[in-house]
């Protein structure tokens, strides 16, 4: 998140008494994780020769600084909290939409009596799963498409990285979400469970990806429970790719906890899925 850069020659101009320049560059794509730090920059040069300064000059007036800190402020240079704010919605919005779809959808078939139906056929709990989560597929790429419409026409995101990457990055997540929603729609026996249980999954994704909170202010704790969440990830990813031009290569670091997170799910998902209406 912060980079210092030190010339070659800074010693040497220090001793020289030169005032060489101390480059700090800030990845300030969220600017609430590092708004303190960098007002803490100004404090920083006085009290870092304070001690190395001594004599009776040092201490009846203020000795100019020694060095200069230049920050600069990659992704976000002036600091815009919807270039933060307005990509996290997109996994935020995605996350509440696609598990409570799912889960309303498969639970309320079992209200309604075609469930029994459909376990009567020889059809294989996969070929149900895929059935059920490709319409909900599309159905998330059109809210993406609207998200997306806003963020670029009314909030002026940039889109630095590449378009189809973030499509791809996109769907794996909504497929790893409606995962969720399939296994919750196994274990509700009602619309209102169903409900429930959305909201169990919703609100600590919203509240420990990194969203509402700086990822690293938050207690030890509560960053393991946000890394295994797929929000987690996918906000960077989105980041990454829009604000940063991030590659495939790159985001594979965070990729990875997204798809065992689906397997976990999916896996869960048809293991429950002939249990349902025992």
């Amino acid at each position: 998140q912060f980079m210092v850069v030190i010339p070659p020659d800074f010693s040497k101009k220090l001793v020289r008494g030169e005032r060489p320049s101390l480059l700090i560059t800030v990845d300030a794509t969220d600017p609430s994780a590092t708004g303190n730090a960098m007002a803490a920059l100004s404090a920083l040069v006085p009290q870092a020769l304070a001690h190395d300064l001594p004599g009776p000059l040092a201490q009846r007036r203020p000795v100019p600084a020694a060095f200069d800190v230049r920050v600069h402020r990659r992704y976000n240079p002036e600091g815009l909290s919807r270039y933060n704010i307005v990509p996290g919605l997109i996994g935020t919005i995605l996350t509440m939409t696609m598990v409570m779809l799912t889960a309303l959808a498969m639970t309320r078939e079992r209200e309604r009596g075609t469930m029994e139906n459909l376990l009567a056929t020889p059809v294989r709990p996969s070929e149900v799963m895929v059935g059920k989560i490709l319409p909900y597929v599309v159905m998330g790429y059109v809210q993406l498409l609207v998200i997306l419409v806003a963020a670029f026409v009314l909030f002026q995101v940039p889109m630095v990285g590449s378009f189809p990457l973030l499509l791809t990055m996109i769907g794996v997540f909504i497929v790893a979400n409606l995962g969720v929603g399939f296994t919750f729609s196994t274990v509700a026996r009602n619309q209102l469970q169903a409900m429930q249980l959305t909201f169990f999954f919703f609100l600590p994704s919203m509240l420990l990806s990194g969203f509402m909170f700086p990822f690293r202010a938050m207690p030890l704790w509560a960053q393991y429970v946000g890394e295994v969440l797929p929000l987690t990830h996918f906000l960077r990813i989105v980041r990454g790719i829009l604000l940063k031009g991030n590659h495939a290569s790159q985001l594979w670091t965070e990729v990875w906890p997204m798809l065992a997170f689906l397997l976990v799910a999916g896996f869960v998902a048809l293991r429950r899925y002939r249990q349902t209406l025992d």
